[in-house]
């Protein structure tokens, strides 16, 4: 059994307002749900993507207010890459400084890459990908041919580096395409979130807070996840219980790394409860949190 990649990776941020506008207006990223963290209704739940979120262009943040800067470190994902056409990477560098924002252009495993963070300090980092294809979604001042088509990938910063990289070989089918510095690359064989960089050289351990990931979920579907959860208990790891999270369903477990990992299935997806033209723009929540509607809406942050 395989993985394709990438589903989806959530990280922590602290105002809802400006993660919203960093990712639709500044990154140009559709907001595809508005929910709320199902562990925690008092707390949104954003899921961005491309058009209609498909699996491997999801980023999701949960926006607490209040919270405390975390520190990226051993134990974690640390940085999230993004996969722009080819020829794209000049017009973003133009975009992103002419916002404010810090750049760092630098080259990773022969190519060009763009550093930079978000508004709240989350590690980015843009790259071109001509073989993931172009977004159908288009951002007002970027242009279809230069938006960002989803994610390229995702650094990892393993507590056991070796054993980190193992694991993904042996068990989720990725291959080592080489070293750069204290990075091994990995691929899985799909095209789009299809890259992991493993850091081996030690950290610190990471703490958890705004500008910090807190998992990473890689693609399955609902014939395999239970398959998955099987192979997965008898190999040692403690695994969950299968989640309903309403536009997939999920299990979740920490490899040998300590980085927290959740297997995610491809479907339903997003359009399970809104109409395409219509994703994102209201806030949804699964029918066993529907009851408390007015109670939710009542506590979570108004901006608008």
């Amino acid at each position: 059994m395989k993985t394709e990649g990438l589903h989806h990776v959530t990280a922590f941020a602290k105002n809802p307002k400006v993660n919203l506008a960093f990712y639709t207006e500044v990154l140009g990223l559709r907001l595809v749900k508005k929910t709320v963290n199902f562990d925690d209704p008092g707390t949104y739940h954003f899921y961005f993507g491309n058009e209609t979120g498909d699996p491997g262009t999801i980023l999701t943040f949960f926006p607490f207010q209040g919270s405390m800067k975390g520190t990226v470190g051993n134990g974690q994902a640390g940085r999230i890459d993004l996969a722009v056409p080819k020829g794209a990477l000049t017009f973003w560098k133009r975009r992103l400084e002419g916002l404010g924002i810090a750049v760092r252009e630098t080259e990773l495993f022969q190519e060009k890459v763009l550093l930079f963070q978000d508004a709240e300090e989350l590690q980015l980092s843009i790259t071109e990908a001509g073989e993931s294809g172009q977004s159908t979604w288009e951002a007002a001042g970027i242009p279809r041919h230069y938006a960002i088509i989803g994610m390229k990938g995702v650094t990892l910063n393993s507590h056991r580096p070796e054993a980190t990289i193992s694991f993904l070989e042996e068990q989720f089918g990725y291959r080592k395409k080489g070293e750069d510095g204290d990075c091994v690359r990995l691929e899985s064989g799909g095209t789009i979130g299809n890259r992991l960089d493993v850091k081996i050289n030690g950290q610190t351990r990471g703490t958890g807070g705004y500008g910090t990931i807190h998992h990473v979920a890689f693609r399955t579907n609902h014939k395999d996840q239970q398959e998955w959860k099987r192979l997965l208990n008898a190999s040692g790891f403690s695994t969950s219980e299968v989640l309903d999270r309403q536009y997939f369903t999920s299990i979740y477990f920490r490899e040998k790394g300590g980085i927290l990992f959740e297997m995610a299935t491809d479907g339903p997806g997003f359009l399970v409860d809104e109409d395409p033209a219509a994703l994102g723009t209201a806030l949804k929540l699964p029918d066993w949190l529907e009851q408390h509607r007015r109670q939710i809406e009542g506590v979570l942050p108004k901006w608008e």
